[in-house]
């Protein structure tokens, strides 16, 4: 047998399979915007993971997003209020299923008129999408969509209520609100979550979203934002920096608290300092998980081919 040399030109060469990609860390839009507004927020929920309590508010609008998801598997000429609207017991039904503790939200209503009065508040919401939209006229490409894309090592990841694209391959992010419109004041806070998308979006398919669409369903209004390029550049170094201080947080143990008024929301007061409270020791693990070089084979990043814009009524 006659050895072949290795850099003989007739042995066509095997390209050497790319190594898979490191990842140091990981964001979602809501435990990024979590250590934004409270450090110690973030920890309770990110590396202690403290069970927090259930909210009627919070069941609400889990059940009203999955009675929206719903509407669109159904063929355009059915997607009807009363449709809707009769999906919502079905609805709360699978998701106490899934999740019987959700049960204790009504204990103490033994007659079940404060469930029915919440069912109906439910109802309500629904109806008021459909005085925003209509959901006839409009075929999403993708709905309750996993995206996501590695950066520097960092995993940014969420999930987009809906995307619609059009023809040209022009994305509008659309994202369901159960509460009231912010005040002015505070559209920035509302937006970072959708900018937090976009940026996804940018990175995988190459294409600034041309709108982010916040719905909210409670004053049935929205509040829409074309964002650019630039700007989209600047939110990623944004994220950078966020998770080199939870990086730098995560080693030294020092996650503060940051006192404001969402502080009355929070199921974590016992234990916050600010409240007179004491956390529980720092968690050794969460020191190795900090600087862990995770790596993963799966593809990073979401693609997939255009589908028609939908095409909706005007507001």
């Amino acid at each position: 047998m006659t050895d072949v040399a290795l850099t003989d030109p007739a042995v066509p060469a095997t390209a050497p399979e790319p190594l898979p990609v490191a990842v140091v860390g990981s964001l979602s839009p809501s435990r990024a915007s979590d250590f934004k507004t409270c450090p110690l927020l973030y920890r309770f929920r990110s590396i202690d993971r403290l069970p927090e309590t259930p909210t009627r508010a919070a069941t609400r609008g889990t059940v009203v997003h999955a009675v929206l998801e719903h509407l669109y598997d159904l063929p355009a000429g059915e997607r009807t209020v009363e449709q809707a609207q009769a999906d919502v017991a079905p609805s709360w039904e699978q998701l106490l299923t899934g999740e019987p503790e959700l049960a204790q939200l009504f204990d103490d209503d033994a007659e079940g008129a404060e469930l029915t009065e919440w069912l109906e508040s439910a109802r309500q919401l629904v109806a008021n999408y459909f005085t925003l939209e209509d959901p006839q006229r409009l075929e999403p490409a993708e709905r309750e969509q996993l995206v996501e894309v590695v950066l520097d090592g960092l995993r940014l990841r969420g999930y987009v209520d809906r995307l619609d694209v059009s023809p040209a391959g022009d994305l509008r992010v659309v994202d369901y609100k159960t509460g009231s419109i912010p005040r002015e004041a505070f559209e920035a806070k509302a937006l970072f979550q959708m900018k937090f998308y976009a940026l996804v979006l940018w990175r995988t398919r190459g294409v600034v979203p041309r709108q982010l669409r916040l719905i909210y369903l409670a004053d049935s209004d929205t509040l829409s934002y074309q964002p650019e390029a630039d700007e989209l550049a600047r939110f990623e170094r944004t994220l950078q920096a966020i998770w080199k201080a939870i990086a730098h947080a995560s080693m030294t143990g020092d996650f503060r608290p940051s006192p404001s008024r969402l502080c009355d929301w929070c199921s974590h007061q016992a234990l916050c300092p600010a409240k007179g409270g004491t956390p529980p020791p720092f968690p050794a693990h969460a020191l190795a998980a900090a600087s862990e070089d995770r790596r993963v084979a799966t593809p990073v990043g979401v693609r997939v081919e255009p589908e028609p814009w939908p095409v909706s009524r005007p507001n």
